[in-house]
């Protein structure tokens, strides 16, 4: 089985890069599917306040690396060739996933703050910020979380800096690529 994870702050383009490769015939695991279950499990709503609570008690009672471990027994489930594991934060669930899966191969998407902001605004979910302040918060939380340095290490990276059908051809071409190494 070979696993490839994506990084990249909030709004980078990390659910779309997901959405190409599900289209793709990749199964999807997303590491939020965790946090949001574990907050509805707590009777919570699930806005960005109670979800970054939620992941910061796995985190603290867990380790850094207790959502990954709790993703590992789902990416084996789909029991396919390729997997996609969206949503590491952290460089301890880099190294938990290359551990796990000999040959895991980490993307990191980088887009500038003003362009995620302006992405924040128009994709309206119930977890996101409405202010640049707001984001900013959120950007330095998961940096605790160590994301600047698993993206510091990614395997591949893409500019998502202009249109999404450039961004849509970008990710398709690194997702064959990576599916055809060894």
């Amino acid at each position: 089985m070979k696993v490839i994870g994506v990084v990249g702050f909030p709004a980078s383009g990390k659910g779309e890069f997901s959405r190409v490769a599900a289209e793709m015939g990749i199964p999807v695991v997303v590491m939020g599917d965790v946090i949001r279950e574990e907050t509805r499990k707590a009777g919570l709503p699930p806005t960005d306040e109670n979800l970054g609570t939620v992941a910061q008690q796995l985190r603290r009672n867990g380790g850094m690396d207790a959502i990954a471990r709790r993703c590992i027994p789902r990416i084996r489930a789909t029991g396919a060739r390729l997997v996609l594991v969206d949503g590491i934060r952290g460089d301890a669930e880099v190294r938990l996933f290359r551990e796990a899966f000999p040959g895991f191969a980490l993307v990191g998407i980088r887009a500038p703050f003003s362009e995620r902001a302006v992405r924040l605004a128009k994709r309206g979910r119930e977890d996101d910020q409405d202010t640049p302040r707001a984001l900013e918060e959120r950007d330095q939380r998961e940096l605790a979380w160590g994301l600047d340095r698993a993206l510091a290490g990614a395997d591949h990276i893409i500019e998502n800096e202009g249109t999404l059908e450039e961004f849509v051809r970008a990710t398709r071409a690194l997702l064959r690529k990576i599916a055809e190494d060894p």
